[in-house]
């Protein structure tokens, strides 16, 4: 008897765990919405791309927020690759060293997606092209809001 009392025991602890890690990686979207408490929602998934939004101090994600509201206002054009997206500034609108700064933000909270700046057509277009393991398009269009 003593035996299926440890048994127990390790089943036991090993669901508590589980339930805690799970619960602790937010896999559910809903219950965090149903509480009402998004903020405080340290991950949410999407298929197997994972946003950890807890990555910025308040500060940093509202600066990340206007620096991102200035370049979905200054894209010139977006780009479907076979890899993911081109997104397309005049450099008169855009730099370099502000994109550089929201690329930086970005990629501590979603770690997944893979950054390419470039200056082309003799400095006047500045890309960003976002990339990644497959699937990666299928997230960026609903973050991005693209078609």
């Amino acid at each position: 008897m003593k035996h299926k009392t440890e048994y127990f025991a390790v089943v036991i602890t090993a669901v508590t765990l589980f339930a805690e890690s799970v619960g602790a990686t937010g896999l559910t979207r809903r219950s965090t919405q149903e509480s009402g408490k998004a903020d405080r929602q340290v991950i949410t998934r999407q298929n197997k791309f994972y946003c950890n939004i807890k990555a910025l101090t308040p500060e940093e994600r509202a600066h990340h927020k206007q620096l991102g509201d200035r370049l979905t206002a200054a894209r010139k054009a977006v780009v479907e690759t076979d890899k993911g997206y081109e997104f397309q500034f005049s450099p008169q609108d855009v730099t370099i060293a502000e994109l550089a700064d929201w690329v930086v933000a970005e990629s501590k909270c979603c770690p997944f997606l893979d950054f390419h700046i470039d200056l082309e057509n003799e400095g006047k277009r500045i890309c960003l092209r976002l990339t990644g393991e497959e699937g990666i398009k299928q997230f960026i269009r609903a973050e991005f809001s693209l078609p």
